[in-house]
């Protein structure tokens, strides 16, 4: 546990070393809460809906963004090497690496929650999408980072990790949308139904706690974290 919090640590104030982090919050803040009240004053509705309903996209390209140099450039610096020489187990750097990264994007979507108090002030909102929705934000962009992280740990490019990441998490995003189950073979329906992580993303969003969903993130971070693992272990 040690080993894992000295990692996490270590990562975490590597983000705010340089000015990136900080272009990265100031980039997520503006863009949400721009897109947030141009449409909730129009709506007229005392809700979030539109703020949770961007945030899939967003996450996209925010959360390949925070891990494509997770890996990467530990290859290209050639600083892996070192790190592996460390009396420490790889999937303790794993599991640091991530929720450094995971507490990193907690960080900054918690910035976001004065457009909830000001929805609150404005309204009588029902709190329970809202609640809901910042927990399927935090698991949704938790399953986002376990698919950047282990895209960083198969290439020394982060461009590429970049764009890897984006076009595996795109596939899990549309994979259970109605244009793509409407399309296809009946027998895959329950299938691609359950994979989509914008159907998961939704359904917990709308203020029910549903542990299949819960489970179904959990999944998808442990799948990919172990995708990690065994990359970095081939590596050695």
């Amino acid at each position: 546990m040690t080993n894992i919090l000295n990692i996490f640590q270590k990562e975490f104030k590597s983000y705010f070393s340089s000015p990136v982090a900080y272009i990265f919050i100031i980039s997520f803040l503006v863009v949400t809460s721009w897109l947030f009240i141009r449409t909730f004053f129009i709506a007229d509705q005392s809700s979030m809906r539109s703020f949770f309903s961007i945030l899939p996209w967003i996450f996209l390209f925010l959360a390949p963004a925070i891990t494509m140099r997770s890996w990467a450039e530990e290859k290209k610096l050639g600083t892996i090497e070192i790190l592996m020489t460390l009396p420490v187990k790889d999937w303790e750097i794993v599991i640091g690496k991530f929720l450094s990264s995971f507490f990193f994007l907690m960080l900054t979507v918690c910035l976001t929650f004065p457009l909830a108090v000001t929805v609150y002030l404005l309204g009588s909102p029902d709190m329970g999408p809202i609640w809901g929705g910042y927990l399927g934000a935090f698991l949704l962009g938790g399953a986002y980072l376990a698919i950047g992280l282990f895209s960083s740990s198969i290439t020394e490019n982060q461009i590429v990790s970049f764009i890897i990441a984006i076009i595996i998490s795109f596939a899990f995003l549309i994979i259970g949308e109605d244009f793509v189950i409407i399309n296809a073979p009946s027998s895959l329906v329950p299938i691609l139904s359950y994979l989509g992580l914008g159907a998961h993303f939704q359904s917990i969003g709308r203020g029910v706690i549903d542990s299949r969903d819960i489970l179904y993130y959990l999944s998808v971070m442990i799948f990919f974290l172990f995708l990690n693992h065994i990359a970095i272990e081939q590596k050695k």
